[in-house]
């Protein structure tokens, strides 16, 4: 008997089912099914706040916990700038900082954070190796075996060489000089252990973003016959004196709080941030990257006003007043200031210079002036919390004042040229990608 086309419809249909169930059974999982049962790679934003605070010890470590130059802020934006390379260049969400490298998508992020980490620190501090050894087989240990992990260690490594490279020949340590000869307005050592200028190279040094140690250098410094001069001095006379200020209790606790080493006091900031906000491992990254690459040039920026400048500090010019030729200015030679003087010129204020890079930086990232930073003070053993940006920088300008170690015109404009050092910075770096990378692993 024949039977007709409708009757044999579902004969037909059971053997097709019959069929893909064998061909399943031979190749295997189909490949949706294989990408929704792999875990996805290893992504922990945490992992990138352990190693800031292994980078803060290590670059401690190695200079000294109170350092007082802006060369740890170096240090901080040559790591972060790797790490920041080897997460986006695996997930994608941020153009990378000068390269052009992808990583593979299935690689663990986490995995590649902590080795361009590790990686960047013992190519320059090796004397650490035995403790960043450690750390990273830590760091590792947490992060599950497998392609992902093999993936994302050999990107960091890139990440990190990569930033190595272009780091070369940058003029670490080069043997720069202030010549400058004794005189009114002129930096000297200063009491008590009258150093010589330290770090000079810094001012020389090729930024991480500008174009130049000297594209956002201020005017000159007010001139000693100035009225504005006689008011700067007269201030941090009275205001910054060791003993006999007008100081409220207040206000030397804020002299105290920002006296020790700024670039230690945001990274706690940033890491608990960070953590505050679950960002995520990308976002993470780029926070650090994008404030401490900006805190590098503004000590960089900051650096070349004191060697092109080379103004005198308050110590100097308090004690010194009768050669400035200002009638408005009277010497005290036995003047002291609340903080010892750093052994550096006065404009411009690097501490202010940094936290108005920061601060920029930060609010171009977040969209808004609030910031909602939680500052630690080891000189005090306190914490501030700042809502906005402006309050951050005024304590700051007012602090280094109260300290009695800069003039008040050192700050302001200190923390002008910061703020134009992180704009640019992030007008030219760390922006979001526009569109789908396309998936290759090719510089």
């Amino acid at each position: 008997m024949r039977t007709s086309p409708s009757s044999r419809r579902p004969l037909i249909g059971a053997v097709t089912s019959l069929l893909l169930l064998a061909i399943t059974a031979v190749a295997g999982p189909t490949p949706a099914a294989t990408a929704e049962s792999r875990p996805a790679p290893s992504a922990d934003p945490g992992a990138i706040r352990d190693w800031n605070a292994i980078a803060t010890d290590t670059i401690n470590d190695n200079l000294g916990a109170t350092h007082p130059s802006g060369q740890a802020a170096i240090w901080h934006g040559f790591v972060s700038a790797a790490v920041y390379n080897a997460v986006v260049g695996i997930q994608g969400d941020y153009a990378p900082y000068k390269w052009r490298a992808r990583g593979p998508s299935t690689a663990s992020p986490e995995a590649a954070a902590v080795t361009a980490a590790h990686r960047v620190l013992l190519t320059y501090f090796p004397a650490s190796r035995a403790r960043l050894d450690s750390a990273y087989a830590g760091s590792l240990a947490k992060i599950p075996e497998g392609s992902a992990k093999s993936q994302g260690v050999a990107f960091g490594k890139r990440a990190a060489d990569h930033l190595v490279e272009l780091r070369e020949g940058d003029g670490r340590f080069a043997p720069v000089k202030f010549t400058a000869t004794p005189a009114p307005g002129v930096w000297r050592p200063t009491p008590p252990a009258r150093l010589p200028f330290l770090d000079t190279w810094l001012g020389e040094l090729r930024p991480l973003t500008l174009t130049s140690p000297d594209q956002f250098r201020p005017g000159k410094p007010p001139a000693l016959s100035s009225a504005r001069y006689a008011r700067d001095v007269n201030e941090v006379k009275s205001m910054g004196a060791k003993t006999g200020s007008a100081r409220t209790a207040h206000q030397t606790e804020t002299a105290l709080f920002f006296g020790g080493n700024l670039v230690v006091q945001l990274q706690s900031a940033f890491r608990d941030y960070t953590a505050r906000h679950h960002f995520r491992i990308a976002e993470t990254a780029r926070m650090f990257a994008a404030a401490n690459a900006s805190a590098t040039d503004a000590a960089i920026a900051a650096w070349d006003a004191k060697l092109h400048h080379g103004f005198w500090r308050p110590i100097t010019a308090v004690q010194l007043a009768d050669t400035d030729g200002n009638p408005a200015t009277d010497a005290d030679p036995d003047w002291e200031p609340l903080l010892v003087t750093p052994p550096h010129p006065d404009y411009i204020s690097g501490h202010a210079a940094l936290a108005g890079a920061v601060t920029r930086t930060l609010t171009g990232i977040l969209g808004t002036t609030r910031i909602d930073l939680t500052i630690p003070s080891e000189g005090t053993g306190t914490t501030r919390h700042y809502e906005y940006a402006d309050q951050l920088n005024e304590d700051m300008i007012n602090a280094r004042v109260w300290a009695g170690i800069h003039f008040r015109t050192a700050d302001i404009t200190g923390c002008r040229t910061g703020s134009r050092v992180g704009a640019w910075t992030l007008a030219h770096h760390f922006q979001p990608l526009g569109a789908a990378r396309p998936q290759t692993s090719d510089d």
